[in-house]
């Protein structure tokens, strides 16, 4: 992997989040696994129960219908229908592995994914799931997936791994990620860490047929013919990126290390930086209201936008712990998950744009 976690946070923030800070690396590098007997073959092991589920590591989140649904650490997934403020673990997970990202077709059907190249299945809502895909020996751990029309599906994740379905995710296909280079660079490539292809951080829709992957080493791609091809944008910096947040018309806003968040009101063809004050790793995003934004990160950081991306304050959490995901459930209030799990914070009802500001 080319970059470190060091820019993860503040050195106290360190100290505070050593479990958060290695689950997140974790998500960008494969884990090694013993070598099998001859002829031995490894049951499926399925997600322990636990009373606190709700408050382990969790990283994915997405929407189902009314419903929310949450993945994480050793296969826990959890779904709440009261907007998260309570949450129940699902019955059935046939996977231990670290889950990192999931997605919903419909109310019914949807995917997550994770280590071990695991793909996961459910047409109830999350309530139980199948595996459909799993690969623990290619090393190239999954990091998130799309659900699009029509039962399409693309999963994502490291050294360039791509994996396309069409039936809501029964059966995958690996496809080569050969997107066209970009038309020039603003600073020097950085080098691969060693295998072909870059860790695609996220992917995500700015309608039926746009698509963004943010990758590591300052690559971002767009497609805007539902994955059948796609183009890699000039980067306006070389370090990782954990997240794109598609806005109104063609702005959309990329984040990731060390605080870097960027905005495009030209569909990713330039950039503009926005300074946000902090130094944390950023990891999701949503949008609120009409034209507000939120992007959350590691070391507690909720960074505010109500003006469409253009500018930002930080509303910092008191906790200091890590956030990985976030959705809007409606007005003022956020249901997120990290490293304490899943819970709901409340936005201030005006903030002003401190430090953390970028010009328009």
């Amino acid at each position: 992997m080319n970059p470190s976690l060091e820019a993860a946070g503040a050195p106290s923030w360190r100290a505070r989040s050593r479990s958060f800070s290695l689950a997140l690396a974790l998500c960008l590098a494969p884990t090694g696994h013993a070598a099998e007997p001859p002829g031995a073959a490894e049951a499926p092991r399925e997600a322990e129960h636990a009373r606190l589920a709700a408050h382990s590591l969790l990283i994915g989140l997405a929407q189902a219908g009314e419903r929310l649904v949450a993945v994480g650490d050793r296969g826990i997934i959890v779904h709440s229908d009261d907007r998260g403020r309570t949450w129940t673990q699902a019955d059935t997970v046939p996977t231990q592995a670290l889950l990192t990202g999931v997605c919903f077709f419909d109310a019914q059907h949807g995917i997550a994914v994770g280590h071990d190249e695991v793909i996961l299945v459910t047409a109830d809502a999350g309530v139980s799931w199948q595996r459909t895909h799993d690969a623990p020996e290619a090393q190239q751990p999954l990091l998130d997936v799309w659900c699009g029309p029509g039962g399409h599906a693309i999963a994502v994740g490291a050294y360039s791994a791509y994996f396309n379905s069409t039936d809501r995710g029964a059966s995958w296909n690996a496809v080569r990620f050969a997107p066209k280079p970009a038309p020039r660079a603003a600073a020097p490539a950085a080098a691969d860490d060693g295998k072909d292809g870059f860790h695609l951080n996220r992917i995500v829709a700015a309608s039926d047929t746009r698509l963004y992957v943010a990758a590591e080493a300052g690559r971002i791609y767009r497609s805007d013919d539902a994955g059948a091809s796609w183009q890699e944008l000039t980067s306006p910096y070389q370090g990782s990126f954990f997240g794109v947040l598609p806005l109104a018309d063609d702005s959309l806003l990329v984040f990731g290390l060390r605080g870097n968040l960027f905005r495009s009101a030209d569909a990713g063809a330039s950039w503009q930086k926005i300074e946000t004050g902090v130094v944390a790793l950023l990891s999701g995003g949503t949008r609120f209201n009409t034209a507000g934004a939120v992007v959350v990160g590691l070391a507690g950081v909720v960074l505010v936008s109500r003006d469409g991306g253009h500018s930002f304050s930080l509303e910092q959490q008191p906790d200091y712990t890590g956030l990985a995901a976030v959705l809007s459930v409606g007005g003022d209030q956020l249901a997120v998950t990290g490293e304490e799990g899943a819970r709901v914070i409340s936005l201030a009802r005006a903030a002003a744009p401190t430090a953390a500001t970028g010009a328009h």
